[in-house]
């Protein structure tokens, strides 16, 4: 337990009553998990407003709160501090009952588009191997060492995300690497934290539903770089038009990489590229997995990795699960299961197809979430037809929303019977229909849901696993 006291520390409070030396035992901004003796940090969020649950967080047992509304009903005997901004508020709370653990060890924030989780699981495995006991925080999951925790959700609050790193500390890890999204960065999820460097990936359409424009999107992500000391660094990807913006205002030592001269070499076995007078070579496969790869290096240079020894064990490395996944049946048929979800990625993932294995008939599955970025629906349904040789268009996560109005949107600029696309809400009719169409030499490409074991539906989540589904196809042969 701590004194409230040491836990405002920092903080910009504008007012506050009652005797603050009071002792707290823990951190809640949702007033259901609020327990004896805590402090409960009234949140306004997209969906509802913490200040709204305040009495039934006292109710359970908050003896603090902390709230930034210019005036509210107090109750007796509970301490109140009013602060200017809530979720920053809750942040640097955090850092503060958790002992700052950002900063006793090497903390590394990557963001981007598409990349993150293939770049950062890159890191974690590769400092692993390296001897260094590291942390991650994903999409897929997350790791202290060899331990294994679930990802609710790729960047976690403010209160968990605190909590792991600090678990992370007392496990002796040396790293973190962890993704950085841009709802989190806006929503100052990371905030406090002390990161010894970032690496920014690519930016292209996506989140415009939150974000509204890509402006906005783009000052979410920058703001990650915004915040960097003078004693980190900042890597970006030269390639991408959003880089220089991105670190335009960051403090930190600036490091960029491109593939420009890099003597990229590919194939359905990996690529290759020369890098420093040197040879870097990876299982993974598509340019955009070479930035990723020329990411991963870089930053290892960085944190002081040998070069030969990270050169060595880059080329060892595997895709994490749902990136780029490789299946082939018995008869010649090649599955492949990606994570793309985005007009970029998308188009990025067939290309690569198209590069690497050139004679090969292309059969996508593919949706869009629901709930999501509306806009972007309508140019992944251009690409996948223009890319593929046959394309199902299915549901991905359709949640609450109709999945007939999101087939409509994804197909509302294609033309009606050309017979190289067909719709099929059912996900697991429309992988077999893909499957149907297959013959020796084929490829099917699922795409969108990648690694996830699961779908949400209007009647809420239920296990699926595509790669599952398609290997299940595959036996039959």
């Amino acid at each position: 337990m701590k004194n409230l006291s040491e836990l405002i520390s920092g903080l910009e409070v504008l007012k506050q009553t009652n005797d603050t030396s009071t002792k707290i035992a823990s951190i809640h901004f949702d007033s259901r998990f609020v327990k004896k003796n805590s402090v409960f940090v009234a949140v306004r969020g997209n969906v509802s407003d913490g200040h709204n649950f305040i009495e039934s967080a006292v109710k359970s047992g908050a003896i603090a709160i902390i709230y930034d509304k210019e005036s509210i009903e107090k109750i007796s005997g509970i301490v109140y501090v009013q602060v200017k901004e809530s979720h920053i508020a809750l942040a640097l709370l955090a850092q503060n009952f958790y002992g700052h653990p950002s900063k006793k060890l090497k903390l590394i924030g990557v963001t981007g588009t598409n990349g993150k989780t293939t770049t950062a699981t890159m890191l974690f495995n590769l400092f692993e191997a390296l001897g260094h006991p590291s942390a991650l925080l994903s999409t897929i999951e997350n790791r202290i060492g060899k331990k294994t925790y679930p990802a609710t959700t790729t960047t976690p609050d403010q209160i968990v995300l605190t909590s792991f790193l600090n678990e992370a500390v007392k496990a002796g890890c040396q790293y973190a690497f962890m993704e950085c999204t841009s709802h989190a960065l806006d929503q100052k999820r990371v905030g406090g934290l002390e990161f010894a460097g970032a690496l920014f990936t690519n930016l292209t359409h996506d989140h415009l539903n939150y974000h509204k424009t890509m402006e906005n999107y783009a000052k979410a992500k920058k703001e990650l770089f915004d915040n960097l000391s003078e004693k980190a660094f900042a890597v970006a990807n030269e390639d991408d038009l959003w880089s220089e913006y991105i670190l335009s205002e960051t403090r930190a030592r600036k490091y960029l990489f491109s593939l420009k001269d890099k003597n990229l070499k590919q194939s359905a076995d990996g690529l290759s590229m020369s890098f420093d007078g040197k040879v870097i070579k990876s299982k993974l496969i598509g340019t955009f997995n070479a930035h990723n790869v020329l990411g991963v290096y870089t930053v290892a240079k960085l944190l002081g990795a040998p070069e030969d020894k990270a050169i060595s064990l880059l080329a060892s490395l595997e895709s994490p699960a749902g990136r780029m996944e490789f299946i082939k049946s018995e008869k010649g048929v090649s599955g492949i299961i990606d994570f793309a979800h985005t007009p970029d990625a998308l188009e990025n993932v067939l290309k690569t197809l198209r590069e690497i294995v050139p004679t090969a008939r292309i059969i996508t599955v593919v949706g869009c979430n629901g709930e999501g970025d509306v806009t972007k629906r309508p140019i992944m349904g251009e690409i996948a037809c223009e890319l593929s040789d046959y394309v199902v268009f299915s549901s991905d996560n359709p949640k609450n929303e109709d999945p007939e109005k999101i087939m409509k949107d994804i197909t509302q600029n294609l033309p009606p019977q050309t017979g190289r696309y067909e719709c099929e809400i059912d996900r697991v009719k429309a992988i077999k229909i893909a499957y149907e169409h297959a013959k020796p030499g084929d490829i099917i490409l699922l795409a969108g849901k990648g690694h996830e074991d699961y779908q949400f539906l209007k009647d809420g989540r239920i296990p699926f696993s595509e790669k599952k589904i398609l290997e299940k196809l595959f036996d039959k042969d």
